[in-house]
């Protein structure tokens, strides 16, 4: 049986006019996040470290599917409370006006069910895959073949301004709320994430990032450097710091993903599971 290699890196960087960064990542197979916090010192970075600990907690189990959907929502439900239990000690010893809250990004490896048997494929043969989770205008990309795909959704209002067609995507590339989200783990309420699952495809590089990345680059750029990257971790810290040298309004922080094909199992910032054939 086919294995799947995964590979990963991650790079963050406060940027060149924010003296805190308030994001958070998490490379912890088979569970990879990225968290833009919101709210300041003591606020956002607190935020977004809560949500990644959470989310942290799926880290070195195996999931099927529908157990990593659940499990991404539990711990969600779980950062929300933390942090609304935060901002309650915040308020009561005497700070005003406060607000925590986070973006989030998480893609989980998982095993996708059992499926129907066929003359080469054993029914009980699982299939890896993702399951995704967003909140906010944090993205996830999948690179394959040459090409860029937006995988995620932005839940902000100029994405909400955009499906309606009140807009151009030039008008939201420049639009005074831009930064103003729809959705966020901020302690208020429950948790509205956007589920999916995605199939694997050997030879995919999966991108998690902040809008200190995106909010920097244009996609052709992004697209460009996850094509020319050697590694994962490259590719990540080459994201960063193109988002820095293009003037770093924001703290920028890219989580990247490597899927191969292999034999072996291997060891250090890798993880195998079986993998479907690709047609070619």
């Amino acid at each position: 049986m086919k294995q799947v290699l995964v590979r990963h890196g991650g790079a963050t960087d406060v940027g060149r006019v924010r003296r805190v960064n308030e994001d958070s990542f998490l490379a912890q197979p088979p569970v990879f996040v990225v968290a833009d916090g919101m709210g300041g010192h003591d606020g956002g970075d607190v935020a977004s470290a809560i949500a990644v600990e959470e989310l942290g907690r799926l880290g070195g189990t195996a999931w099927s599917a529908p157990e990593a959907a659940a499990a991404l929502e539990r711990a969600l439900a779980a950062g929300q409370r933390r942090i609304a239990e935060y901002a309650q000690r915040q308020v009561a010893a005497g700070a005003e006006r406060f607000h925590a809250g986070t973006t989030v990004v998480a893609a989980v490896l998982v095993q996708e069910g059992r499926p129907e048997e066929t003359d080469d494929r054993p029914a009980d043969a699982e299939r890896p895959g993702w399951v995704l989770c967003h909140l906010g205008d944090s993205r996830i990309y999948r690179f394959a073949d040459g090409r860029l795909e937006q995988v995620t959704r932005d839940h902000s209002l100029v994405q909400d301004y955009l499906d309606a067609g009140m807009i151009t995507p030039e008008e939201a590339a420049v639009h005074p709320e831009r930064h103003v989200i729809t959705r966020a783990l901020d302690g208020r309420g429950t948790p509205q994430p956007d589920l999916l699952h995605l199939p694997l495809r050997a030879g995919e590089r999966l991108l998690l990032c902040s809008d200190g990345v995106t909010g920097m680059l244009p996609v052709e750029e992004i697209a460009t450097i996850l094509a020319r990257s050697a590694s994962a971790t490259l590719a990540a810290q080459a994201l960063v710091d193109a988002a820095v040298a293009a003037g770093g309004r924001d703290n920028a922080t890219a989580v990247v993903v490597d899927v191969a094909e292999q034999v072996e199992a291997s060891a250090g910032d890798t993880l195998t599971l079986p993998l479907e054939e690709q047609p070619s």
